[in-house]
């Protein structure tokens, strides 16, 4: 073979600026886009050989990733289908695409390796971001072919030569360059495997191990064992989500999940994804355990086109509410050069997230009717999940309120139909609006809780993260329904009906026990009102108004109403009039009076938690100068 000089191609003059200026910052994927192209090399000559147009030796597919830090090169050998010098010539002389102008023009701002890497054929040239000479040496399946060697140190001139493969596949040799030697590294080198090429469908080799073997016995009749060097494979070629369903086992899923998240808790139960029409997509969901932090379960979910890692940043393809699952989705109809405006304009993407949607929606569904009682335990952990989706996907909600749950206090669980029939007897209000009534916090809001039982009343418990959405969520779903936290009034006047409690007091006996209030309260946001309720309830309850306090959570969660979260807090004060504390109060001389009635708001303040600092001091002070 004579040797040949030439120049790329015109217009490629301005790309390998691009590619070293604006890739540097992601410059690791080099090592996936050529690990990829030789599985890809290696993998078509499986497929001629099983077509009958390779007659000769497949051998065992490899890939093989070799380091030399003297040299400083990093070489990725295949036995895949080779290339001829003509071959180089059109592949990658031509960089695999007509108009580099065009491509210089369209992404000469961008900013994302993966904007660019992939979009025109340029996995190979990503080479360049880390070398500053690429050499590929190979020898073609077809028959009679000649070895070939290309060259190229990043201009635009390459020079083509006899090369000194003796064996079909291809060499790549990376002569690394000064600012990239941190990939002169091991650790490094095999980090980035781990990452990108974990589960590539050929052996990928890097280096040797040291493994242990058993070798015969000790005295004591033990087994003994030596070490040997074997070959580092860093891949599992066939993962679990590559397999039918039938052909696995609890185990197989459990320890696929210990492998992607060495250190978590067992997950609760699993999805197995499969379809192959109108969309190709395979994968795993895990439902996990979910902790009170939100940002720490997301981004567990890995994307992987053809068993190549893409990212674990899947916000376009997995609802934003299943964004707490972990696993693995893996489809060849997203490519690799993933980027945010084509996830949103995909129509497939579309498709494919509509797909999990329904899939999680049916496996709940087969959970619950299956058994009822382990889906019921299970509540805590996937309630999270459930409830997040009702509120995000109207498509969900539609199928999950029959196997939604709603919890209260005592435990019990009940579908949206089933609550509905345990309280609209008792919890109807004067207007036909059956009122559910819930605690954010069963502990803190214990009276009011106990209160409202001593009326039969229900109360559901609501205390998970999302729940101040969810609950304007099931306001707005369920047709004349009111959801009214259990302290949001006093238990009388949760749920308006016709018959009333009068007050003992006269007028002006309630005018006199409404001064003497407002003035031990002393402070702006509290209105005080005397009312006529049980002698039996407490004497001072304070509570927020529902929809305020309702908004100002929200606001917490970022529910975008940050206008509320800003606004002071105010609270009502009713005095029970029927108490016969008030008629103590109002039998009492002037300065007692005062104390008395300070007593009796900061007892109420303390019930709620609402007593701190200075005040709580001079509580306690008081309290003990009364008894």
């Amino acid at each position: 073979m004579t040797t040949e000089k030439g120049s790329i191609s015109i217009h490629t003059e301005n790309i390998f600026p691009i590619i070293k200026k604006f890739l540097y910052s992601d410059n690791e994927i080099f090592l996936r886009e050529l690990v990829s192209n030789a599985v890809d090399a290696v993998q078509k000559i499986k497929r001629l050989g099983a077509l009958g147009q390779f007659t000769g030796e497949v051998g065992e597919p490899l890939v093989e990733v070799k380091l030399d830090e003297k040299a400083k090169t990093i070489t990725i050998s295949d036995n895949g289908l080779g290339m001829t010098a003509d071959e180089i010539k059109k592949y990658i002389n031509q960089v695999a695409f007509s108009g580099a102008s065009e491509f210089v023009e369209k992404f000469k701002d961008a900013k994302d390796a993966n904007e660019i890497i992939g979009k025109f054929g340029l996995g190979f040239y990503s080479a360049f971001m880390v070398a500053d000479l690429v050499e590929i040496n190979t020898l073609s399946y077809q028959e009679g072919a000649e070895p070939a060697k290309w060259t190229c140190d990043g201009s635009t001139e390459f020079e083509i030569s006899e090369g000194t493969r003796t064996t079909r596949g291809t060499d790549i040799i990376l002569h690394i360059n000064a600012e990239s030697e941190e990939f002169l590294n091991e650790h490094k080198l095999q980090e980035i495997l781990d990452k990108y090429a974990k589960f590539l469908p050929v052996p990928i080799k890097f280096g040797t191990k040291t493994d242990s073997v058993e070798d015969g016995v000790d005295e004591e009749g033990k087994p003994k064992y030596t070490s040997v060097e074997v070959d580092n494979i860093v891949n599992t070629t066939n993962p679990i989500w590559t397999k039918a369903p039938a052909d696995l086992s609890d185990a197989d899923y459990l320890d696929f999940y210990k492998q992607l998240y060495p250190f978590s808790e067992e997950p609760l139960f699993w999805i197995h994804l499969n379809v192959d029409y109108p969309f190709n997509l395979t994968g795993v969901l895990y439902f996990p355990k979910v902790k009170e932090d939100f940002d720490m379960q997301r981004n567990k979910i890995k994307l992987f086109s053809r068993q190549v890692f893409i990212t674990d940043e899947v916000k376009d393809i997995v609802p934003e509410f299943l964004m707490l699952l972990h696993g693995v989705i893996d489809s060849p109809d997203i490519p690799l050069n993933v980027s945010r405006s084509f996830l949103q304009a995909d129509s497939n993407v579309k498709k494919i997230n509509n797909y999990i949607t329904k899939k999680v929606a049916d496996k709940l569904s087969e959970l619950f009717k299956a058994d009822r009682k382990a889906y019921e335990e299970k509540w805590s952990d996937i309630g999270l999940f459930v409830k997040y989706g009702m509120i995000s996907e109207e498509k969900f909600y539609d199928k999950a309120k029959d196997f939604a749950l709603l919890t209260n206090t005592k435990k019990e669980h009940f579908t949206f139909e089933e609550y509905k029939e345990k309280v609209s007897a008792l919890q109807t209000d004067k207007n036909g609006n059956v009122v559910y009534l819930y605690t954010t916090d069963p502990d803190k809001q214990d009276g009011f809780i106990q209160a409202a039982n001593k009326k039969e009343y229900d109360v559901l418990v609501m205390n998970s993260p999302i729940d101040s959405h969810f609950v304007s969520s099931l306001e707005h779903k369920l047709e004349k329904t009111l959801m009214k936290r259990v302290d949001a009034s006093v238990a009388n006047q949760l749920i308006e009906k016709d018959e009333k409690l009068e007050s003992v007091l006269s007028e002006e006996q309630s005018n006199t026990v409404k001064g003497i209030f407002e003035n031990a309260i002393n402070k702006p946001g509290y209105t005080v009102e005397v009312v006529g309720l049980n002698p039996d309830d407490a004497p001072v309850t304070i509570t927020m108004d529902e929809f305020m306090r309702r908004m100002k959570d929200m606001a917490k969660m970022g529910g975008g109403m940050s206008f509320y979260g800003n606004m002071p807090d105010s609270y009502k004060v009713a005095i029970n009039g029927n108490h016969k504390l008030v008629s103590k109060i109002l039998n009492a001389g002037e300065e007692e009076q005062g104390k008395f009635a300070k007593q009796a708001v900061d007892l109420a303040l303390l019930s709620q938690g609402m007593l701190t600092g200075a005040e709580l001091t001079a509580f306690v002070s008081r309290s003990v100068e009364l008894i």
